[in-house]
């Protein structure tokens, strides 16, 4: 039976459990809503810890103004069931007002690889994700963390925090997983009608064009662009390109030839909803792998 605990003092009393029995434990992160991608996240998990610990959070710090917050899809108890269906020890669903004290002045800012790209388009995201996750790290107090590749900046900025930091944590970031049409899972994939969901297809489309042309051997970063692009272009007025660039998998810095490994990202707009995908890529002879 998957525990829900509400609490931090809950929280840190199970953690304390599992150090004096020397248990590991395993952290998703997640703001609900939950999908077979998350899902993937707790199954790593639990085949690498003793303990498996899911956040459900929806985090107000990293929605800017006129953003979905209050519509964000808040759907509880169908998470918890699918929490249950993992095997997850305990679900960690704590409150607003628990996650930010009253008077809070605290932020943690990741310089540089917050900047640009999503934190150009939403300014301060990033500063609302590195500063929850810090506090759930400080509560939950894992062995490892789990996030999924999709959202490709994050895992950066979150590594940096990790690192500058001393965070004891191992983050493992896991595999985009995508529906059979090729569209990477999101909990903002609700909001895409039939005709919307087809024009996001452009997206999956577009990543896959472009790592078949670095296996093709296309190393120029300014050719991968053009066909990224070219991929994503739509008729429909309300289908823009915020962004399609290629860059390198640890600085985000735009390369213009690919000479080991580098990522393509990318993100469409259709109607009101942002879509992110990207894919991690390696020039012909280069070695391949994560980032």
């Amino acid at each position: 039976m998957t525990r829900v605990i509400r609490e931090i003092r809950e929280v840190r009393e199970y953690v304390e459990m599992l150090k004096r029995n020397r248990f590991s434990l395993g952290f998703v992160p997640t703001m609900g809503a939950l999908h077979d991608g998350h899902c993937s996240l707790m199954r790593q998990s639990f085949r690498e810890n003793d303990r498996t610990a899911v956040s459900i959070y929806v985090n107000p710090l990293q929605f800017l103004p006129g953003e979905d917050f209050e519509k964000y899809p808040r759907q509880f108890e169908c998470d918890l069931a699918r929490c249950e269906e993992e095997k997850v020890d305990i679900v960690f669903a704590p409150t607003v007002a628990a996650m930010q004290p009253l008077g809070r002045s605290t932020v943690v800012k990741v310089e540089g690889v917050s900047h640009e790209y999503e934190g150009r388009v939403r300014p301060g995201h990033f500063d609302g994700v590195a500063t929850v996750v810090s506090s759930l790290f400080n509560v939950v107090q894992p062995t490892r963390a789990y996030f999924g590749q999709k959202d490709y900046q994050q895992t950066v900025v979150l590594r940096r925090m990790v690192r500058d930091l001393h965070v004891p944590v191992d983050l493992v970031i896991c595999p985009i997983v995508r529906d059979p049409d090729g569209l990477a899972m999101s909990s903002r994939n609700v909001y895409l009608s039939a005709d919307d969901r087809a024009e996001a297809l452009r997206l999956a489309r577009a990543i896959v064009a472009g790592e078949r042309a670095v296996q093709s051997g296309e190393t120029s970063g300014d050719r991968l662009r053009a066909i990224l692009r070219d991929a994503m272009s739509s008729p429909r007025a309300d289908v823009t390109i915020d962004y399609a660039d290629v860059v390198h998998p640890d600085t985000l810095v735009p390369i213009q030839s690919i000479e080991s490994r580098a990522v393509l990202i990318a993100v469409l707009r259709v109607g009101r909803v942002r879509l992110l995908d990207n894919a991690i890529v390696a020039a012909p002879g280069a070695p391949s792998g994560g980032a």
